[in-house]
Parts: C-alpha cells; structure tokens; sequence
C-alpha cells in the first residue's frame, strides 16, 4: 500500500499558536506520518498556548489514530518580523510579553535549533505566517507601514527563513508555505497590502525552489488554501462570509476542512512528491477554477 512516511524526519512548523489554524493542521498530519514536530509561536501567544497543552485542553486536537498523542519536541519563541535580536525596537524588546522568551528572531529560532539537534537537523519547514495589521482597509486607503508589514510578515519572513533554516536541512528536505487566491484575483476585503504580500510569496516560492534546490537539493512549494474560519482569520472581519460563498459555488459545493489542507502539506513535504517543487498547489474545493459563479 502507497502511504505517507515521515518517520525518522523532523518538521518545523512556523506560526502555530493554537489548534484551529492551517499551522496546527498540518503539524498534525505530519505527525501522523511520524515525523516529530517543533513549533515556532509568537511569544505573546506562547504563555496562553502552552497553558492549553498542559492543562490537556487541546488534547482532543492532538489525538492522532490509534489513540496517540501528537507530542512536540521543542516549541521556539519566533517573531518573524525581525530577523535577528539586533533588529527588535526597544519597545518591543522590554515588552514583558517578550522579556522571557529569549531570543525570539529568525536567527534566534535558528540558533536553538543548531543547539538542540545539532547541523542538518531538520527535514521539513512549514511557514504559517501571516500579519496584515490594517488587513480590513481598501489598498487605496492603506499607509506604507501597513503595506510594508505586511510583506514582511507574511512574504519576507519565507525569505529569510530559507535563509537562515536552508543550511539545518537535510538533502531531500521540503519546505512549505501558504497562501491566497488574492495574490492573483481581486479578493474586496481583503486589504492593507495582504494581496501584494500573497503574490510576492507565490513569485519567491519559484525562485527560492531554484536556488534552495541547487544549493541544499530542498523543494519549495506553497499551497493556495481557502479560507477557514480560524482565530487569526478572524482578522480579516469577512471571513465567514468567504468561507460560506467559497461553500456555494466551488465545483465540490462544500466547507473546506482544514485537516484537508494538512494531508496536501505532509504529501508535499514526503518523498511521494520528490518532483514537485515550485508550485503553487490549490486546496480550495476547486474554487479558483471558476469564472463566472452561481449558486445554484
């Protein structure tokens, strides 16, 4: 039988902080093909979070088949707006929601994971990450911060993590990230530069898969997800009416699961897809196929 086996092989999995999102998703379905999982949260949300998983009140989430718990080896403080500590602002950086966590950048994530597991030490690299703070704004009413934390945040941050994760990982390895059809199609509502954000990280998918390919054998792929009503997509102020219009008028007329989008990442990143890199894979009910839409 043809299965999925990540056994033996670690993932990273970038922007989890609770267990409704793609993130907490997908570090499921790897870990389900046996791969063991570290998590990267946003130090604001790591207290709340790691609160859940000792108090057993994410356990149901966790339960994988045959009655195992998905477990995580180690989950790192990340902030990917900053690439290294030097670059965090003094008012951040005094933040006591920030003071305990250490080293929480890009290169601080990469740092203790070199100390923990030593070099290459990981297979998988998942970016869930994504921060449009004036998301719910037209683009024609959006500042040029706005715009700009938004590319970083949620497209450069990909960038830097390949540069600073490619050398921990191991030839084979696969890395994955996620977007939106707004990248390519007007999506009203969606706003403050997250489009913009979205289509520059479609466009790095294809070169960093050139250059992470040549350099390190990695695969590069992002996976064009529809929207799901999660705790962070509760941002965008619109999301359950995008996810009940997708429902409607997709070829398969139906609510997307995000544990569909889950079995997508862990095929992408096992060796079932070891010629699949630069892609852009659409998991969205087969919604970005349509022109002209009907409910009926």
């Amino acid at each position: 039988m043809l299965s999925i086996d990540l056994s033996g092989k670690r993932a990273l999995v970038a922007g989890v902080a609770d267990d409704a999102g793609y993130g907490f998703a997908i570090a499921k379905a790897l870990a389900e093909a046996g791969a063991s999982i570290c998590l990267g949260t946003w130090p604001p949300a790591m207290n709340i979070f790691e609160a859940l998983i000792r108090r057993g009140k994410i356990d149901e989430s966790r339960k994988l088949s045959g009655g195992r718990m998905m477990e995580f080896e180690k989950i790192y403080p990340l902030d990917a707006a900053y690439d290294t500590s030097a670059d965090v602002p003094e008012e951040v950086r005094t933040n006591k929601r920030y003071t305990e966590r250490g080293d929480f950048s890009l290169q601080g994530m990469a740092d203790a994971l070199r100390k923990d597991f030593g070099e290459p030490c990981l297979d998988v690299l998942v970016h869930s990450l994504a921060n449009g703070p004036e998301v719910k704004k037209p683009l024609l009413e959006t500042s040029r911060p706005g715009y700009l934390t938004a590319l970083s945040v949620s497209a450069y941050s990909m960038v830097s993590m390949m540069q600073r994760l490619g050398p921990l990982m191991r030839k084979g390895g696969a890395a994955v990230s996620l977007t939106y059809l707004a990248g390519e199609r007007v999506v009203p509502g969606y706003g403050g530069g997250m489009s913009s954000a979205k289509a520059a990280l479609e466009s790095d998918t294809r070169v960093l898969a050139y250059e992470a390919g040549r350099k390190w054998g990695v695969r590069v792929n992002t996976i064009s997800a529809g929207p799901l009503a999660s705790r962070a997509a509760s941002a965008i102020g619109i999301i359950e009416k995008m996810v009940s219009f997708y429902a409607q008028v997709s070829p398969l007329p139906e609510e997307l699961q995000a544990g569909e989008v889950g079995n997508a990442a862990a095929f992408l990143c096992s060796p079932l897809a070891s010629g699949i890199t630069a892609a852009t894979v659409y998991v969205d009910k087969g919604y970005h196929a349509m022109g002209l839409t009907s409910s009926g």
